[in-house]
């Protein structure tokens, strides 16, 4: 709860600041190395005025690493673009708020790691949680395909 405007401003620059896309990189990085998944893409973007996202396209498998692109491209083109994902990712979206006059102040974010093959998310659930140091957890797990049994 934040009384103030100064107050509310200056909680969503801490949040902002804390939770920016380079340190939510470090982050899913680190979830990538946990899980035992190969990082092939990274994806970020601080948003103005606040939030950050992070994806990061993952394989089970190594890859050459002549095979990965580490070029920086200037993105899509102003209409709408869907790709397909081949492989698995992991991302997170931010989202820190304040209510102009009640002074609620919150911040979510929302992950989304989604694997094939072998490789499994719950091992790095507790770490994750920890590091996004959550007041509030909401788990929506759903198993897909038929690589996985009752331990993940």
């Amino acid at each position: 709860y934040a009384k103030t405007a100064e107050e509310r401003d200056g909680y969503i620059a801490y949040i902002d600041e804390l939770y920016n896309a380079n340190r939510l990189t470090e982050i899913l990085s680190e979830t990538c190395s946990i899980i035992g998944a190969n990082i092939l893409n990274i994806a970020r973007q601080d948003y103005e005025p606040q939030g950050a996202s992070v994806t990061i396209l993952v394989s089970e498998e190594p890859v050459d690493p002549k095979l990965i692109d580490k070029t920086e491209h200037p993105g899509p083109l102003p209409e709408t673009v869907v790709a397909h994902l081949d492989k698995s990712h992991i991302c997170v979206h931010t989202y820190p708020e304040s209510h102009p006059e009640g002074g609620l102040c919150t911040f979510r974010a929302d992950i989304e790691v989604s694997t094939c093959g072998v490789i499994s998310p719950l091992k790095a659930l507790n770490y994750l949680i920890h590091q996004l140091e959550s007041d509030i957890v909401t788990i929506d797990y759903r198993v897909r395909g038929f690589t996985r049994d009752i331990n993940g």
